[in-house]
């Protein structure tokens, strides 16, 4: 029974990695077809939000009281994490590959222990020291070799939504806010719809979409075929899937899984795409995910400094054994944005399939 509730586990995680994963290809003919990244943004998370919505005010229980006392926690989480790190992205993948945005953007955890390092003066542990110069490594290689064709503002955003994601994990070093996951996702999605929409209205976000036909795959389908398909399957079944492996695996085994979207981005852009990755990205793309696992297993944990975030509690050691129950209140979201994490505080947090910004 409990080998069978193990499969299972993993195989919700390996699907949530490969909708979050999915989702950059998915979207990729909208922009090209004339929608600007704000409107594609926004469909999703209208989607996403109508989804989720209902399932987590019943996980709620209809009590809106701990989203108020978490207020300025969700609102950040809504705006930067949500609607923040997903424009960036999409507006990173609509001048350069999916595959090479999203690489970027799980450099957040590695940025996190520079911004540790300098704050707290604390040198990092060895381990960690060596991730984030194979990481950094791996990051030359993916941008450096192909530096002439890659678009200079398609990394900048990029990096824009790896600051996002970077946000993101110094927002979950707080205190337990009391919000099951699946609450905030669907909180976090409302509210970044309701501050997207707002944007579009008054024209500080560029609004372009064509509701008719487009190219599709080397087909022909409906402007809706993409929306629904990004907002059903790469933003709520994502979410729920990966929330349910952590039920089953706990924290540490999911985020190992969630790194699957990273390469499931990469082949399924190369296959719908055909966004080929070359030997030398490949190897960068290796080092990248290979920093991060070791960047990951640092132990005991030193706190990002709580004047990092006002009001922040230290972080407290990750628990490294196998923890089939869930953390109340824990992050959710993830470059689909997979993106997912002591002397990093953050940086080294476990980050599931459901435990990261969307992308």
């Amino acid at each position: 029974m409990r080998a069978s509730r193990g499969i299972l586990g993993i195989a919700l995680g390996l699907g949530s990695g490969l909708a979050f994963g999915a989702g950059g290809a998915v979207v990729k003919p909208l922009l090209e077809s004339g929608w600007s990244p704000g409107a594609a943004v926004f469909f999703r998370v209208l989607v996403g939000a109508l989804l989720l919505l209902v399932p987590g005010l019943v996980a709620l229980k209809f009590d809106l009281r701990p989203l108020w006392r978490a207020k300025w926690t969700v609102l950040t989480y809504s705006v930067v994490a949500v609607a923040g790190v997903q424009l960036a992205f999409y507006m990173s993948i609509s001048r350069i590959p999916v595959s090479t945005a999203l690489l970027i953007e799980y450099l957040a955890p590695v940025a996190l222990v520079a911004l540790a390092w300098v704050r707290t003066r604390h040198v990092p542990q060895f381990v960690v020291l060596a991730g984030s110069v194979v990481a950094i490594v791996g990051l030359v290689l993916v941008i450096g070799p192909a530096g002439g064709a890659l678009d200079p503002l398609g990394i900048a955003f990029a990096a824009i939504a790896m600051i996002g994601v970077a946000v993101y994990y110094v927002l979950g070093e707080r205190s337990d806010t009391g919000i099951p996951p699946i609450s905030l996702a669907a909180v976090g999605l409302f509210i970044g719809c309701l501050v997207l929409g707002t944007s579009l209205l008054v024209g500080l976000v560029p609004f372009e979409a064509n509701f008719t036909t487009m190219p599709y795959f080397g087909g022909s389908a409906p402007w809706w075929v993409p929306v629904l398909t990004v907002g059903a399957v790469s933003t709520a079944f994502a979410y729920v899937a990966g929330i349910q492996a952590i039920q089953i695996l706990g924290t540490r085994l999911a985020s190992f899984l969630g790194l699957s979207e990273v390469v499931f981005a990469g082949i399924v852009a190369w296959i719908l795409l055909g966004e080929a990755i070359g030997p030398v990205q490949m190897l960068g793309g290796l080092l990248i995910l290979g920093g991060i696992v070791l960047v990951r297993f640092e132990r005991p944990a030193l706190a990002v400094a709580p004047d990092l975030v006002p009001g922040a509690t230290p972080a407290v050691e990750p628990d490294l054994s196998f923890d089939p129950e869930p953390l109340p209140g824990e992050f959710p979201s993830g470059p689909g944005g997979s993106a997912g994490s002591g002397g990093t505080g953050a940086a080294a947090r476990t980050m599931s399939p459901a435990e990261r910004p969307a992308t």
